[in-house]
């Protein structure tokens, strides 16, 4: 899914998630030999293949949703207050207390008038529904478990009354850290039950930043996975003063100490408490209070803990399911593959909630899925919706191209003919609003030949809803998967939209664009330019209810009719279709005073010189602009750093450019001329096409390694932390701008 989801001081272009990454989106998907590509995929041809891809089922509830659906108000352009005083208005929109209660932004009808419920509400009724039904499903050794909605509600309670024997109080933080499984599940709704805050926390925080976040939650209990992230909370237990006990929920302790428990331990304490104290609990839990935090990415300063509501998760996976056409249970049950970081709303909202709604099944990848796993469980699981973030498409989409490339010229040609037919038949239903009526032979013919191998290799055979979001993709791969037949629908949100506001849909979505505004909520473009560009502010149900304990920072993003300022510039068409056009704080704003948004640049040179995997545009308040460029190469399995050799891929390009070179040293700094040649031949391109010479690429130098979230240039969700880059190259950069006049030199290479 394309949830782009953007912090409000985080870059967002386009999806949801921060991080669909740890460690390891880099390798995200190193699919292995076994991935076939377009060319393998056109080898042999099945007359009998099931068309499972194209049952797309649709609840009839949609068809009123799409009547319903709300677009965006008019834009504004009226200064922003500076505080969020509601008089006479009861119950604040907003609050930074834990214990507080916020007024809900409640319809007249439709959708955004849904009757609220709380989180043990929504489950609950699930489970009457859906109590025999698969609700989790993990892997042992070689073999599938699962477990039904009545068991995991069941397990839930269990849950929540030990947190309870272990002195959780109400309001305080249970802190999870590790990767995606049952248990992970299971700890967050006990949590949310027993009356504490559920709380993710980054598998790849240092010790110091899950301390940050342990104290701010005030944290009673934390859940790690294993003894590696064990150790980073034992390095800061003595500064917590809240925390009273630590599960370990996987792997045998390495060591026994006090306060210390298994997850069979943990399970254990509360299986004999009576019900009465946690049904008192829940009994007393209202929809309009925080029942979960968020914390941003802190790619712009302290990380910040986004409150929300029971509400907040109920009523988004109930729209969201709504809109995107999900089936309930009892038609069909729909099957995702959980692998993004549940400390990232995306991952929380798509796996947890929305799929809980609709009975869905929501099966765990390996712990390496983004090192190479991924790709097997997507085969084995068959996912009928699959949220990707851009790095893991773009990853799939290298490896494919990397496989064709040995192929045959019979089937390099096949696939290149199928590839040209599947975009522009699917260009022409994105057109006409996916009403084709009937498919051109030739288009049928290529989905027998190549399109359903292609799925079936990739998994995602049964897949009806691939989504991409929490950061920006570029069109090219956009492109790339509509010609293979799988259109990529982007979501845009942001955590404290708790997930989604805008998500394109297979009638309604455009390249490039994020989509509509989901039913109930609203869009509005503020103080927009000649061109439409503006801060794009969402209102709805899904808003947040405050920062915890952070007025000041409240009051920035919340305006005084209750608007949320996204920090995100944006526009719509003729058609209500969004567009992300830049992030307010990243605009580059030249000496000579003008506005550069630096995304589309980038992406423009990527897009030209496809051997480049990270380029980051350089010239606030400098007299022309300049670039940092990364070359793409291999990276280590294990630590998610980028290492010297190139991909496959880009060895090809170097090939066909008629250069040997086979790493990232023998290219950087000047070393390989043919590179740099065309290096600057794909700039000058760009530049061509630039609207004014201000937006021209004077300057640029190919980096000695790839960025990366290891190496701290990129966040959980693959964001570029442009202060952080700014800061280590700093002596590179200072170079591109020295007073000297410098020559065209490989290391300084001027436009023509």
């Amino acid at each position: 899914m394309h949830l782009t989801v953007c912090e409000p001081t985080a870059m967002s272009t386009a999806v949801v998630m921060d991080h669909p990454g740890e460690v390891s989106l880099l390798q995200s998907c190193e699919t292995g030999d076994s991935l076939a590509s377009p060319e393998d995929a056109s080898a042999e041809s099945t007359a009998n293949e099931s068309s499972e891809e194209e049952s797309a089922c649709v609840r009839e509830e949609h068809t009123n949703a799409k009547a319903e659906q709300s677009t965006h108000t008019e834009s504004v352009a009226a200064p922003r207050p500076d505080s969020l005083s509601l008089p006479g208005q009861g119950t604040e929109l907003w609050t930074t207390r834990g214990d507080g209660e916020v007024k809900l932004r409640m319809g007249e009808s439709g959708t955004a008038a849904e009757p609220p419920v709380t989180v043990n509400q929504m489950f609950t009724s699930s489970v009457q529904r859906y109590g025999s039904y698969t609700a989790l499903g993990w892997k042992e050794g070689e073999h599938w478990k699962s477990m039904t909605y009545s068991e995991y509600y069941k397990s839930c309670r269990n849950a929540a009354k030990s947190f309870l024997k272990l002195g959780l109080e109400r309001n305080h933080g249970v802190g999870i850290l590790g990767f995606n499984s049952a248990e992970w599940f299971i700890a967050d709704i006990g949590a949310i039950l027993a009356g504490g805050f559920a709380v993710g926390i980054y598998t790849t925080n240092s010790p110091e930043a899950c301390q940050y976040v342990a104290e701010n939650c005030q944290a009673n209990i934390l859940v790690v996975e294993n003894h590696k992230q064990l150790q980073k909370v034992l390095q800061v237990q003595d500064k917590l003063p809240h925390l009273k006990a630590i599960i370990q929920y996987k792997d045998e302790l390495k060591e026994k100490r006090p306060n210390l428990y298994t997850w069979a331990e943990f399970m254990e304490l509360g299986h004999d408490e009576p019900d009465t104290r946690l049904d008192d609990i829940i009994s007393s839990q209202k929809p309009n209070q925080c029942c979960t935090l968020i914390y941003t990415s802190g790619t712009t300063g302290q990380p910040k803990g986004v409150m929300l509501s029971h509400d907040n998760l109920t009523w988004t996976a109930f729209s969201t399911s709504l809109d995107v056409g999900l089936m309930y249970a009892e038609k069909s049950q729909e099957v995702v593959v959980s692998y993004l970081p549940l400390s990232h709303i995306a991952a929380q909202m798509i796996d947890i909630w929305i799929t809980m709604k609709v009975g869905g099944a929501t099966y765990f990848a390996q712990p390496d899925a983004l090192k190479g796993s991924l790709a097997n469980t997507l085969r084995e699981i068959r996912p009928t919706a699959f949220m990707g973030v851009p790095r893991v498409w773009e990853k799939m989409q290298e490896k494919m191209k990397s496989v064709g490339a040995k192929s045959s010229t019979v089937r390099r040609k096949v696939a290149s003919w199928a590839k040209d037919v599947g975009l522009q038949t699917n260009l022409s239903k994105m057109e006409l609003n996916g009403s084709m009526s009937r498919k051109p032979l030739n288009y049928r013919l290529a989905k027998r030949l190549v399109f359903r191998k292609v799925r079936k290799a990739l998994g995602l055979d049964r897949c009806t809803k691939c989504y991409t979001g929490a950061a920006p993709i570029t069109k090219d791969t956009l492109e790339f998967f509509l010609s293979l037949d799988i259109p990529l629908f982007e979501l845009y949100g942001m955590s404290e939209s708790s997930g989604p506001h805008t998500i394109s849909l297979p009638d309604a979505f455009r390249l490039t664009s994020c989509g509509k505004v989901i039913p109930g909520c609203q869009t509005k473009i503020f103080s927009p330019d000649a061109d439409g560009n503006g801060e794009i502010c969402f209102w709805g149900r899904h808003v947040f209810m405050g920062y915890l304990n952070m007025p000041d920072k409240t009051e920035e993003a919340l305006d005084a009719e209750g608007w949320l300022h996204s920090g995100d510039l944006g526009k719509h068409d003729q058609n209500d279709f969004l567009f992300i056009t830049g992030r307010i704080k990243e605009l580059i704003i030249t000496a000579g005073g003008e506005n550069i948004p630096p995304v589309p640049i980038e992406d423009a040179v990527k897009e030209a010189v496809p051997l480049i995997s990270n380029a980051m545009l350089i010239g606030d308040k400098r007299k022309f602009l300049s670039m940092l460029i990364t070359i793409k190469c291999q990276v280590n399995g294990e630590t998610g750093v980028p290492e010297d050799e190139l991909t496959p891929e880009a060895i090809e390009l170097c090939r066909k450019l008629g250069s040997n070179s086979t790493r990232v040293s023998e290219i950087a700094g000047g070393r390989d001329r043919t590179v740099y040649a065309a290096i600057q031949e794909g700039i000058n391109r760009v530049n061509e096409k630039s609207t004014s010479n201000a937006q021209r690429i004077q300057k640029w130098t190919v980096l000695d390694q790839d960025f990366s979230i290891p190496g701290g240039e990129l966040g959980p969700t693959m964001k570029l932390k442009r202060p952080v880059v700014m800061k280590m190259y700093k002596d590179q950069i200072e170079n591109f701008y020295k007073e000297a006049v410098t020559p065209t030199t490989p290391d300084n290479p001027l436009p023509t």
